[in-house]
């Protein structure tokens, strides 16, 4: 299987570069008769697209989606589905004095060391904007979850270590940060404004909620649901680590703690359990409570401070790099961590 193809059952295959002509994904192994609208995608690449606010990018792209194939008359067919968005606003000469230079925290000097060529402008495949394709294949994997009573929620949790404390799920996509808690919410837009000036950037930490996923998901050993989801999620440009759970906080807890207790749930007429620290999955098997996990993500790459590094010849530079960068990360991979979600539990339902 290709390295740019994720899932077994439902199956998505990506495409494109940051400063290419476009970029999309292929899914296979949805089932026909499906109703989706292009309205239904588009929702969720909004919801990733640049220049929302003054803490994203300011790269102008309507990241507008066409449908080329497996839908038809507003209904899938059962065939594969190819959905595509133009780039549209590429400013490539800002990459013309990096074209030799390796950028510190890019991926230029591994593509060059494996493949002998590397497209420099923006990231080329490396950039985050490969992810159109995956919100693009999540906005389809949800539409089957709603349809089993799955919901996903996303959440900025923390920044510069700013934590979210007051959880409120109808606050997230009310601010620019995509926080679950307004007042934190505003202390990271503030920081991050903080940061802009000082030509920096700014990581954090992410949360998803898998809510009405029912028991069973998942299969032992290799195949766990918690192995699936922490390489989905750590695939995603940006995200340098992943726990379920109470995740690493466990190591601080003794057995008597961290077991979630069973019983039996009279009003759902389910056995259940009184805590969730295992964040809704045993044995690499989901277990009917929400799954909770989390994502740590780095500070974006591209800052307009003075670096030293070198070029492909080993010599010394200094460089600053030039053109329209995120400074927090965070609150676009919401939605691209929402939909690489969405992708893994679809696969194991199928399966």
């Amino acid at each position: 299987m290709s390295a740019n193809t994720f899932g077994e059952k439902f199956r998505i295959t990506t495409f494109g570069e940051s400063h290419g002509r476009a970029v999309g994904v292929v899914i296979d192994g949805v089932p026909s008769k499906l109703k989706i609208s292009i309205q239904d995608i588009q929702i969720e690449l909004n919801r990733r697209r640049p220049g929302q606010s003054a803490i994203t990018t300011q790269r102008a792209e309507e990241d507008k989606v066409e449908i080329l194939s497996g839908i038809f008359e507003g209904k899938t067919t059962g065939t594969p589905i190819c959905l595509l968005v133009w780039n549209k606003d590429q400013r490539s000469s800002d990459y013309d004095e990096l074209k030799e230079v390796l950028r510190p925290g890019h991926a230029g000097f591994t593509y060059l060391a494996k493949y002998g060529i590397y497209d420099y402008r923006g990231g080329g495949r490396a950039s985050g904007r490969e992810t159109i394709g995956r919100v693009a294949a999540g906005a389809v994997a949800k539409i089957i979850l709603a349809k089993n009573k799955i919901q996903i929620i996303g959440y900025t949790k923390e920044v510069a270590g700013i934590q979210a404390r007051n959880i409120d799920y109808a606050q997230i996509e009310k601010n620019s940060v995509r926080c679950a808690d307004s007042v934190a919410a505003k202390k990271m837009e503030k920081k991050i404004l903080e940061v802009i000036k000082s030509g920096d950037s700014v990581g954090g930490i992410v949360e998803v909620v898998i809510r009405g996923c029912p028991v069973g998901l998942g299969d032992p050993v290799f195949d766990k649901l918690e192995a699936d989801l922490a390489k989905a999620m750590l695939s995603i440009p940006a995200v340098k680590g992943f726990e379920i759970g109470s995740g690493f906080q466990s190591a601080k807890m003794f057995g008597s703690e961290h077991n979630d207790e069973f019983y039996f749930d009279k009003k759902t007429k389910r056995i259940r359990t009184k805590t969730n620290f295992a964040g809704g999955v045993l044995g690499g098997i989901s277990t009917g409570e929400d799954i909770v996990f989390r994502l740590a993500v780095k500070p974006a790459s591209s800052i307009s401070r003075f670096q030293r590094t070198v070029d492909v010849q080993g010599v010394k530079k200094k460089i600053k790099i030039e053109g329209r960068h995120d400074p927090c990360i965070c609150p676009r991979i919401v939605p691209v961590a929402e939909a690489m979600a969405g992708i893994v539990i679809v696969d194991h339902l199928m399966k």
